[in-house]
């Protein structure tokens, strides 16, 4: 169990064992949408603005071993895959294997679990398996997982955090929900990192560093942020805003005053 111990250290580390995760796996869903076309300049992006982790799917994380500066960068790789063209985008698959990604030298694995839908057991049944296969490895597991109303019903997220972690996740990632005071008891309840998940693209970044202030607040464990990260004109300096702000580097006055200033520079 020590490769799983040390790999989580690389994804899970400073002084409060927190970490901001940027997710790239979104273009099996929804295709080369803006901000992850030129996908090597958005990772190089994250990594310089730091970002503890990159989610990739095996070929990207393929390529981007092939660019020597990249190889600084912790990388997870994901496991589950549809697309918005089939019937039901909801049904995730999986298309890639814990032992790809040793060979592939990522740090983790990941896994999406959509619960509340016709397929729900077949994902279920998945997770257990790459489970099983992370303690085969030594490979740490991040459990996304969602519910079809899961930032406005309390005990459906924590239910799907806690089905995670039955089911031998080492970190979950979830809906952030929209009553904090709710956040903080399922953080006391479930006994793994819990990541809380960027959501829909924002028009306004403050509201971002608000939501995360909040949820560090409630004692989550970091962010797996992807839109209003890689489709942020800078992706470097709000990936840095965002993992600073994580790692208690500095406070959400400060990061909103950075911001601030980044935009009067542009005027």
């Amino acid at each position: 169990m020590c490769g799983k111990v040390i790999r989580l250290k690389r994804l899970l580390h400073g002084k409060y064992h927190k970490a901001c995760i940027v997710p790239l796996d979104h273009g099996v869903t929804l295709g080369p949408i803006v901000g992850i076309t030129d996908y090597i300049d958005t990772v190089r992006q994250v990594l310089e603005g730091g970002a503890d982790a990159v989610i990739l799917h095996k070929g990207l994380l393929k390529s981007v071993s092939e660019h020597y500066d990249l190889l600084k960068g912790k990388f997870i790789m994901h496991l589950s895959a549809s697309t918005r063209l089939g019937p039901d985008p909801s049904a995730k698959v999986l298309v890639s294997t814990v032992e790809e990604a040793v060979k592939l030298g990522a740090d983790g694995v990941s896994v999406h679990v959509n619960l509340g839908t016709s397929t729900e057991a077949g994902m279920i049944k998945d997770l257990g398996s790459v489970s099983s296969a992370c303690q085969n490895w030594g490979m740490p597991l991040l459990a996304m997982m969602y519910t079809s109303n899961g930032s406005e019903n309390f005990h459906q997220t924590i239910h799907a955090a806690r089905i995670a972690e039955e089911l031998g996740a080492d970190i979950v990632k979830i809906d952030f929900p929209k009553k904090t005071d709710v956040l903080t008891e399922l953080v006391q309840k479930i006994k793994i990192p819990v990541l809380i998940a960027g959501g829909a693209k924002l028009d306004k970044p403050e509201e971002l560093l608000e939501v995360i202030d909040l949820a560090l607040k409630a004692g989550i464990s970091g962010v797996a942020i992807g839109r209003n990260i890689f489709q942020y004109p800078n992706p470097k300096f709000i990936t840095s805003l965002i993992s600073k702000l994580v790692h208690g580097e500095i406070d959400l006055k400060e990061a909103v005053e950075e911001l601030q200033h980044l935009k009067d520079v542009a005027v």
